[in-house]
């Protein structure tokens, strides 16, 4: 999305270049300071328009993080865990049965 604003205002300032509205010399140091200009312009206007975006994967991103510190960090926890979980059933299975 940033690259696509990027382009876009990149194209704006091009035209406007193109019909003298912006005085641009030919040449490489022109399409340099045309190319700056795009990053100066979009850089505000991404960071404005892209919040939404922005917010909804810090949301996705800490959600994740929550879930992951939540759970043991440790892979001998994680089977000791898993373990207990199956014992768990396997005691309701058997007093089920009277065993």
């Amino acid at each position: 999305m940033r690259t696509s604003i990027f382009g876009a205002c990149f194209i704006v300032a091009l035209v406007c270049a193109h019909f003298g509205l912006l005085p641009v010399t030919a040449g490489a140091s022109g399409v340099f300071l045309l190319l700056a200009l795009a990053g100066i312009v979009s850089a505000p206007l991404s960071y404005v328009v892209l919040s939404k975006q922005r917010d909804a994967m810090s949301a996705q991103i800490s959600t994740g993080i929550q879930k992951r510190t939540s759970r043991p960090t440790s892979l001998k926890s994680r089977f000791a865990a898993e373990a207990a979980e199956e014992d768990a059933i396997d005691d309701a299975v058997r007093a089920e049965q009277g065993v």
